[in-house]
């Protein structure tokens, strides 16, 4: 984890951009959040009540982050895929499930994103707010968990085509580093676990 490849290895910018944004996401939690009850707490122990409406605006962070890490968790399949029967299967037949599993996903992402842009919009045309004693324009945490979740769309979209695309260019390898059922061992790189020295002796 020390080289910076393994920070930001060497991918398409939209890839890129999710990796990004899940870091984000990760950053908003370990250190928004943290920082924000640390300091309710504080002054709920000195002053007997508390100063700042932490669990209110971690909710949102929380609604926040599985936004913007969502796209991320397409890039990086990480998604949860039954595939106990898939490696049975003959190779072409597998690779018709791999696409279709894809595009299911990118149906699904699509209609969560019509659906979430149609409540922020509502939020907007009623100036909601939220109703505890910040009174939160619900647009603000809604905005970017939209954000995040448009860019899902976008990208449970955009990875099928570019799966078809290194199909045609008869590009197995990366059809399957796209869209392709993760093998144990890729799940275990993915991980940072490192193999015993002796089993990565040729």
């Amino acid at each position: 984890m020390n080289e910076p490849s393994r920070l930001l290895p060497d991918e398409p910018l939209p890839q890129r951009i999710s990796r990004i944004l899940a870091w984000i996401a990760g950053a908003i939690v370990l250190f928004g959040c943290s920082l924000l009850i640390t300091i309710d707490v504080v002054t709920r122990y000195l002053f007997k009540r508390g100063m700042v409406e932490s669990f209110e605006i971690s909710g949102y962070a929380l609604a926040a982050c599985i936004g913007l890490g969502l796209a991320f968790t397409v890039t990086s399949k990480a998604h949860i895929r039954v595939d106990v029967l898939l490696a049975a299967l003959p190779d072409r037949l597998r690779v018709v499930c791999d696409l279709l599993a894809s595009i299911a996903l990118a149906l699904i992402a699509v209609a969560l994103a019509w659906f979430a842009f149609d409540t922020l919009a509502q939020s907007w045309r009623l100036n909601a707010k939220s109703v505890s004693q910040l009174q939160t324009p619900m647009v603000i945490p809604q905005g970017v968990w939209v954000a995040g979740i448009v860019w899902f769309a976008c990208m449970a979209v955009l990875i099928p085509i570019q799966a078809v695309m290194r199909l045609f260019a008869r590009d197995r390898a990366g059809f399957d580093a796209l869209i392709g059922s993760m093998r144990v061992s890729e799940e275990i790189a993915q991980s940072g676990v490192e193999r015993p020295a002796q089993e990565r002796a040729p």
